[in-house]
């Protein structure tokens, strides 16, 4: 699994002009899921996501996590996280999950953040969606699962 970690002061996901998530002070997270992701990556993201340490703390240090600070989190779908752009012109997608196995990891994630007590907004799966936000220092960060082999966060 891929993602694209925005901390953001909102955002929010529109589809059909119609607002399905918004969220103050948060994250913003577009997770990609491969071809060779399952369910065995599920835990690593959800830890990740949930504990990392981005939100600055008293002192200014980016010391806190979304637990830590009770904040929201939007997770959109994004197939495009794994284009290959390294020969011709046209990103060629074929490294990612055909969509079934996708949406069904992708939710995992996101009941997983549930159950940890985090609020969790989503888009739609496969929706032409419009994502707005406002990043926040910007701080902007790629994850990606290690693979079978490596231990949890």
């Amino acid at each position: 699994m891929r993602a694209v970690v925005q901390r953001v002061l909102e955002a929010s996901v529109s589809v059909n002009g119609e607002k399905v998530s918004q969220i103050g002070p948060g994250l913003l997270v577009l997770l990609g899921v491969g071809k060779g992701d399952s369910e065995a990556d599920i835990p690593w993201m959800v830890e990740k996501l949930a504990t990392l340490r981005i939100f600055e703390d008293a002192a200014g240090k980016m010391n806190l996590s979304l637990e830590d600070t009770h904040r929201q989190l939007i997770v959109v779908s994004q197939f495009t996280l794994y284009g290959d752009t390294r020969k011709g012109r046209r990103p060629s997608f074929i490294e990612a999950m055909e969509p079934v196995g996708a949406k069904g990891l992708y939710e995992r994630v996101c009941e997983g953040l549930r159950t940890r007590g985090l609020t969790v907004g989503t888009g739609i799966f496969a929706a032409d969606m419009k994502v707005a936000l406002v990043n926040d220092g910007p701080v902007t960060l790629l994850l990606e699962t290690p693979g079978p082999a490596a231990p949890a966060a």
